[in-house]
């Protein structure tokens, strides 16, 4: 991966292995640790499909980027409001930016033509709202925490995966 899509490929999947360990860990201050590694990663993320795409024309060019572009801003904009009213004052900001952090990969993620770092990306972004909804949304005796536990773990493994492979086959 290093030598095919070069460092920031590689830091980004180092930084979320470290995301994954401090998320692991209950408390605020590791979940906002996990924020931050998260975030620088998908800084990386953002850079590196801005540098290897075809620029923003090609959301405009094919008609089905662009819905998967609209879709994404859909999902950011409710995810926003839905945790801005479950979070304490204190994790507004962090999860504010991370969400427009996570939306600015994937719609860098549409630049490209490979389609697997674009699936990878959508992937990332179900994964992270699945995440969000089950630590900020769900009621602590909900059923469905221990499914939403588990499809997190495999959406965010297959886009780790989508994405890694898009750069190594791509």
């Amino acid at each position: 991966m290093l030598i095919s899509a070069g460092f920031a490929a590689s830091a980004a999947l180092a930084l979320s292995a470290i995301g994954d360990a401090l998320l692991s860990r209950d408390g605020e201050k590791a979940f906002v640790g996990g924020l931050a590694s998260f975030l620088v990663a998908h800084g990386l993320y953002i850079a590196l499909f801005l540098r290897s795409g075809e620029g923003g024309g090609l959301l405009s060019a094919e008609p089905w980027r662009a819905a998967i572009a609209g879709a994404m801003a859909v999902f950011a904009l409710a995810m926003l409001l839905a945790l801005w009213r479950r979070v304490g004052p204190a994790l507004r900001l962090p999860i504010s930016v991370y969400i427009a952090t996570i939306f600015a990969m994937g719609i860098s993620a549409l630049t490209l033509s490979n389609l697997w770092v674009v699936g990878g990306a959508v992937l990332f972004m179900a994964s992270d709202g699945l995440l969000a909804a089950e630590k900020f949304l769900l009621s602590a005796i909900s059923p469905h925490r221990d499914w939403t536990r588990r499809a997190v773990w495999m959406l965010y493994y297959a886009a780790q995966m989508a994405i890694t492979m898009g750069f190594l086959l791509g």
